[in-house]
C-alpha cells in the first residue's frame, strides 16, 4: 500500500511532498517526522527506496508506506501525557514518533510478535537517543516492547488513551481491540479494508470513522487457539521514576526554556535594529530667479539655455554611479550567498558540558549520547 505522493530525494522533501498532499495537516505530526530519518530503519542496502511512498518489507521487518504512517499519527490527536499502545509495533519507527509527542511523562508501550524485531527495534531506538541531533529537540517517551501475540493480552488488562493496530483486525475481534480503550480514548486500526478511527464517547458508547482505504496483512491468530489454552501476555510493566530521572527530565526541560527565551530574545534584538541604507542626493546646477508681487513671494528654478548639455553629461554620470553601486550591492549579495553556513551548534549539549557538575553526571544528563 502507498504510492500517493511523489518520492522525495531525503526525508524532508518526502515531508514536503505529504503535506503538499495533506496527509501531514498538523505542526507537531510534522515536527515528529522530521525529527526522524525513515531511511535510518531500513536495512543499509536497502535505504535507496526509504523515501518513496511504499510500504517495505524484509523477513520479518516491515515499514508501512509514509502516506499510511501521516494518517495513522494524525488520526491518533496526540498530545503530551498520553499513554500509547503499538499492537504490532515492528521496527519502533511508529512508536518513536509518538514518544516525541507524548512526552517524558507518557505511556509508551509495543507488542511485537518476532522476537527478532523486537531486537531491531531496541537497536534503533538506541542509535536514535545516542547519535540523531533531534532527539535534543524533544521531551521524549521512550517506547517499551514486550513479545507476543496481541490477541493474548489478557481481558483485565489496563486500559489506554491510543491504541494503534498494524494489522488487518477480522470483525470478530473488533470489540476486544475497543476494550483496550479509556472513555475518550481513540484507537487506529485497518478493519474490513479500510483505515478506521474509533472513538470511545462513553463506557458503551463508540463513534467510528472510515479513514482511508487499505490493504493490510490479517492478524495472526494465537497458536494455541484450537485447543482452548490462551497464553495470557503480560504488557510492559510501569516504572515509577526515580527521583534521579525526574530531576533529569527538569534539569533539561528549564535549559530548554533558557534556550529558547535566549532565542526570542536574540531574534527581537536583530529585528528591532536600526536599518541605514546608502542613498545617494543627486544635485542639479540651476539659476535662481526671484519672482515677486505684493501678495506672494515664489521661488523659480529657471535652467540656464546654455547650460543644457552640462546637465545631460551631470545626469548621465549620476546614472553610471547608480549602476555601479547597484552592481556591487549585487555582488555583496553573491558573496553572501556563497559562504558556507556555520554548522549547527546543539546548545542544550553545550549548556550542559557548561555546568559546573562532574563529568559523569553532565553525561547522565546527556543521556550518554555521541557528540
Amino acid at each position: 500500500m502507498g504510492g500517493a505522493v511523489s518520492a522525495g530525494e531525503d526525508n524532508d522533501e518526502l515531508i514536503d511532498n505529504l503535506k503538499e498532499a495533506h496527509y501531514i495537516r498538523s505542526d507537531l505530526v510534522e515536527q515528529a517526522f522530521r525529527a526522524i530519518d525513515r531511511a535510518d530503519y531500513y536495512l543499509e542496502e536497502f535505504r535507496d527506496n526509504a523515501y518513496k511512498d511504499l510500504a517495505w518489507r524484509h523477513g520479518n521487518i516491515h515499514l508501512s508506506a509514509p502516506c499510511i504512517y501521516s494518517e495513522v499519527m494524525e488520526a491518533l490527536d496526540l498530545q503530551p501525557g498520553l499513554s500509547f499502545l503499538n499492537l504490532g509495533s515492528g521496527t519502533g519507527y511508529l512508536s518513536t514518533m509518538v514518544g516525541l509527542i507524548i512526552g517524558p511523562f507518557g505511556i509508551n508501550h509495543g507488542v511485537e510478535l518476532h522476537a527478532d524485531v523486537i531486537e531491531y527495534a531496541y537497536q534503533k531506538l538506541d542509535t536514535f537517543i545516542k547519535t540523531c541531533d533531534s532527539f535534543d529537540k524533544f521531551e521524549f517517551c521512550e517506547p517499551s516492547f514486550v513479545v507476543g501475540n496481541c490477541l493474548e493480552i489478557t481481558p483485565e488488562s489496563r486500559q489506554y488513551d491510543r491504541v494503534y493496530c498494524g494489522a488487518g483486525v477480522q470483525k470478530e475481534h473488533e470489540n476486544y481491540m475497543k476494550n483496550m480503550l479509556k472513555v475518550g480514548g481513540i484507537l487506529v486500526l485497518p478493519l474490513e479494508e479500510k483505515l478506521t478511527k474509533i472513538t470511545r464517547t462513553g463506557y458503551n458508547i463508540w463513534e467510528t470513522k472510515k479513514i482511508i482505504a487499505v490493504s493490510f496483512a490479517p492478524l495472526a491468530q494465537p497458536k494455541n487457539r484450537d485447543t482452548g489454552k490462551s497464553k495470557a501476555i503480560p504488557l510492559p510493566t510501569l516504572e515509577v521514576r526515580t527521583l534521579q530521572d525526574l530531576s533529569r527530565i527538569t534539569i533539561r526541560h528549564t535549559l530548554k526554556q533558557i534556550e529558547n527565551f535566549e532565542k526570542v530574545k536574540n531574534y527581537n534584538l536583530i529585528k528591532n535594529a536600526p536599518k541605514f541604507k546608502r542613498r545617494r542626493v543627486h544635485r542639479r546646477c540651476l539659476d535662481s530667479v526671484m519672482l515677486t508681487n505684493k501678495h506672494l513671494f515664489v521661488n523659480r528654478m529657471v535652467p540656464h539655455p546654455m547650460d543644457d548639455n552640462n546637465n545631460c553629461n551631470e545626469v548621465a554620470e549620476y546614472r553610471q554611479e547608480d549602476e555601479e553601486e547597484e552592481e556591487e550591492e549585487e555582488e555583496e549579495e553573491r558573496e553572501h550567498c556563497d559562504l558556507k553556513p556555520e554548522p549547527l551548534i546543539n546548545l542544550l549539549r553545550e549548556k550542559i558540558l557548561s555546568l559546573p557538575l562532574p563529568e559523569p553526571l553532565k553525561m547522565y544528563l546527556l543521556y550518554y549520547r555521541e557528540k
